[in-house]
């Protein structure tokens, strides 16, 4: 069982920075693969950034590639969502969420296992 905690949302201008935390409980952080995925009203749930378990692989669509990275402290248990260049397009919820099957890094949403409550990011034009 894995808890996670979203923090580092909040209204940021267009074209500025904002950093997303991700606290996980739990010994065995570790063995997750972990994503980041966001949603705005009346969307579906969209793939933002996934990192490997040892964080050697990343992976992000087209959408936020050069602008979003992906990191984690497993010492921490922690996962990072760096975000530049925000765009007013880019507001949504955030969620991060972990995938227990850590043999391929995953944007499907169902093949997350563990979710956090999110976070709202709101950028402004």
């Amino acid at each position: 069982q894995v808890q996670l905690v979203e923090s580092g949302g909040g209204l940021v201008q267009a074209g500025g920075p904002l950093r997303l935390s991700c606290a996980a409980s739990g010994r065995t952080f570790n063995s997750y693969n972990m994503g980041w995925f966001r949603q705005a009203p009346g969307k579906e749930r969209e793939f933002v950034a996934a990192i490997s378990s040892s964080g050697g692989t990343t992976y992000f669509p087209d959408s936020v590639k050069g602008r979003f990275t992906i990191s984690r402290d497993n010492a921490k248990n922690s996962v990072y969502l760096q975000m530049n260049s925000l765009k007013p397009e880019d507001t949504a919820v955030y969620y991060c969420a972990a995938d227990r099957r850590t043999y391929s890094i995953s944007k499907i949403p169902g093949r997350y296992d563990y979710w956090g409550q999110g976070t709202q990011v709101t950028v402004s034009s």
